[in-house]
C-alpha cells in the first residue's frame, strides 16, 4: 500500500513559484499599468515599484526579485547609470520609449538582457520576454534589433577600413598585393546578387555575425521555427548545405561567390 506522503508519479508536478518582478519607471501611469498588465498573469508577481534607479536598487537588494523591468530616462539615477549595479542582482529587461540606436547598444553591452520599445511588443509577448530573459533568453524588439545590425556593420566596415589601409600600405611600400578586394561585399549587393528577401538578408547579417537561431529569433522577434524556414530558404539561394559556406558565399570569401568571381 503506497505511503499517503510519497508522490506518485501519477500526480500533478507542484506549482512553480511565481516570477518575482520590479517594475521601474518614472511615470507613475505607466508603473500602474505594467504592475496592473503582470499581476494580472499567472505566475508572475510585482513585488516592488520604483521611480528611478536608486529605488529600484534599493529595492531590487531587499526583495530579491528574479526579473528588473527598467526605463532609460528617470531623474536622479537614470537608467543605464543604475545598470551595471542592478544586472548584479537580478537579470534587467530595459522597458522603455527611448529607441536611440546608441542607447540601445550601450544598453546591451552594460549587460541588459533584453531590450523593449513600447509600442512595439503585446502583452503576451512582453510576459513571454520576462520569462525568457530570466532564463538568459535575449528579447529584442524591432528598434532594438536593428540597433544591433547597425552595430554589427558599423564594426566590419571598421574592420573593412582597416583591411584596406593595410593593403594600401602594402602597395605604397613595393610589396606585391591580392589582386581581390580585401572588404567585404556590402550586403545590398550580395543581397540583389542571391534574390534574398529583406528579412533573409538580416537574417544572413546575424548568421554571418555567429548568432545562434536562438538569438536570431529573439534579435528579430520571431520564433525559432520562423528562423529555421528563413534559413533554409536562404540556403536553397545560396546553395549552400551548412552555415559556414552561406557565410563564406555571403562574405564574398569563396571562389563561387559573385565577389570571388570579379
Amino acid at each position: 500500500m503506497r505511503n499517503p506522503e510519497t508522490p506518485s508519479p501519477f500526480d500533478a508536478p507542484p506549482p512553480l513559484a511565481p516570477l518575482r518582478v520590479i517594475v521601474a519607471d518614472d511615470n507613475p501611469v505607466v508603473r500602474a499599468g505594467l504592475t496592473a498588465l503582470l499581476s494580472g498573469r499567472p505566475g508572475i508577481t510585482v513585488v516592488a515599484e520604483a521611480a528611478d534607479g536608486r529605488e529600484a536598487y534599493e529595492a531590487a537588494r531587499t526583495r530579491r526579485p528574479d526579473v528588473i523591468l527598467l526605463d532609460v530616462r528617470m531623474p536622479g539615477v537614470d537608467g543605464l547609470s543604475a545598470l551595471p549595479h542592478l544586472v548584479r542582482l537580478a537579470p534587467v529587461l530595459m522597458l522603455t520609449y527611448s529607441r536611440e540606436s546608441e542607447i540601445v547598444q550601450e544598453a546591451l553591452r552594460l549587460g541588459a538582457g533584453g531590450y523593449l520599445v513600447h509600442g512595439e511588443f503585446t502583452p503576451d509577448q512582453l510576459v513571454t520576454a520576462i520569462r525568457d530573459v530570466k532564463e538568459g533568453k535575449a528579447h529584442l524588439t524591432a528598434t532594438a534589433a536593428g540597433a544591433l545590425l547597425t552595430r554589427l556593420r558599423a564594426e566590419g566596415a571598421a574592420r573593412d577600413a582597416a583591411a584596406n589601409a593595410s593593403t594600401t600600405s602594402t602597395a605604397l611600400a613595393g610589396k606585391p598585393t591580392s589582386p581581390e578586394p580585401l572588404s567585404r561585399m556590402q550586403p545590398p549587393v550580395a543581397q540583389s546578387r542571391y534574390q534574398l528577401s529583406t528579412r533573409e538578408a538580416e537574417i544572413m547579417d546575424l548568421i554571418a555575425s555567429g548568432m545562434s537561431n536562438q538569438q536570431i529569433a529573439a534579435a528579430c522577434f520571431i520564433s525559432e521555427k520562423t528562423v529555421k524556414n528563413h534559413i533554409n530558404s536562404i540556403f536553397a539561394k545560396l546553395h549552400s548545405t551548412s552555415r559556414a559556406e552561406a557565410t563564406a558565399k555571403w562574405l564574398g570569401t569563396t571562389p563561387g561567390s559573385p565577389r570571388g568571381r570579379q
